[in-house]
């Protein structure tokens, strides 16, 4: 007999699969955004914004001046999947590998995502955290976690 997933592992294993695109040796993030009826809308990756090559920015640096480390020029995965949309997401749902920060929150929120649906918590309590659950509470975004999905990916 054949396994069959569910809606959210569905979702869960695009935005996943997305994650392998990103040049981030530390954290790969992925995000899809999917309608009510499950059409998915928009997929992004964490990575450089169009025309900046990899090559020339740094992505291993995390700690120093901003503009030596990746924290200044990586768009997130949240972001790069609400600006590849391709209709307006009022009512949408995105999956995330992890949970957003507090600007992927405010961006969410400007959009009409009306649910946050994610694996990873790996942040919780820090204070983008606390800030970005805030936000999503005052704005009546619901968020939920999902049980770890293995995608199996050799």
């Amino acid at each position: 007999m054949s396994r069959v997933i569910n809606w959210d592992q569905y979702f869960m294993g695009v935005a996943k699969l997305s994650a392998y695109r990103s040049k981030d040796p530390n954290t790969q993030v992925g995000a899809c955004i999917v309608t009510a009826d499950n059409k998915i809308v928009g997929v992004g990756y964490n990575g450089l914004p169009w025309g900046c090559d990899d090559r020339s920015f740094p992505w291993e640096k995390r700690e120093g001046e901003l503009y030596d480390t990746k924290y200044a020029y990586v768009v997130h995965a949240e972001l790069n999947a609400i600006l590849n949309s391709t209709q307006n997401l009022k009512g949408c749902r995105i999956y995330v590998s992890l949970f957003p920060c507090h600007e992927c929150v405010k961006a969410i929120i400007q959009s009409g995502i009306s649910q946050i649906i994610y694996e990873d918590d790996k942040y919780n309590n820090s204070p983008s955290d606390l800030a970005a659950k805030r936000m999503l509470n005052a704005a009546g975004v619901e968020y939920k976690k999902i049980p770890y999905f293995d995608l199996q990916i050799k």
